[in-house]
């Protein structure tokens, strides 16, 4: 067999593998976050990130003795959200919101995006999450 026939064999053999393994580097785990709680927070938007891979809701909440902790709630695409009705403008900076999310499990102010509650009133839920009732805005 000749060099060059190797060469080929060999380039065609690793753009296979390397093509292969595309699917498992494009998209991470959730094993982050605990399903199986759910988190309600009241806060204000900070920042609706509007990005690829996963877009982001940036929230402060109210912490103990007037302090303000920054939350961080990921959430679908851009390309899912659009189609599940969300717009890049449908949360702005300011926005009084209630946010449930199924926290991260390492205890950081983290979490999965499940539902929230806009200033109008009107609550949109993550359809690919398990539907549970609306969350209710937290008593204080």
């Amino acid at each position: 067999m000749s060099i060059l026939r190797i060469a080929r064999r060999s380039a065609l053999f690793l753009g296979v593998a390397l093509l292969g393994g595309l699917p498992a580097i494009a998209h991470h785990s959730f094993a982050m976050f605990d399903r199986d709680k759910e988190l309600v927070l009241a806060g204000t938007v900070r920042e609706f990130q509007w990005t690829n891979p996963h877009a982001f809701i940036e929230v402060d909440v109210p912490g103990n003795q007037g302090s303000v902790e920054k939350w961080s709630v990921e959430m679908n695409s851009p390309n899912n959200l659009t189609r599940q009705g969300w717009k890049s403008s449908t949360l702005k900076m300011g926005d009084k919101i209630t946010i449930t999310l199924n926290p991260l499990r390492d205890g950081k102010k983290g979490g999965l995006f499940v539902a929230v509650t806009l200033p109008d009133g009107k609550v949109i839920r993550d359809p690919t999450n398990r539907q549970r009732p609306a969350p209710e805005p937290p008593k204080g």
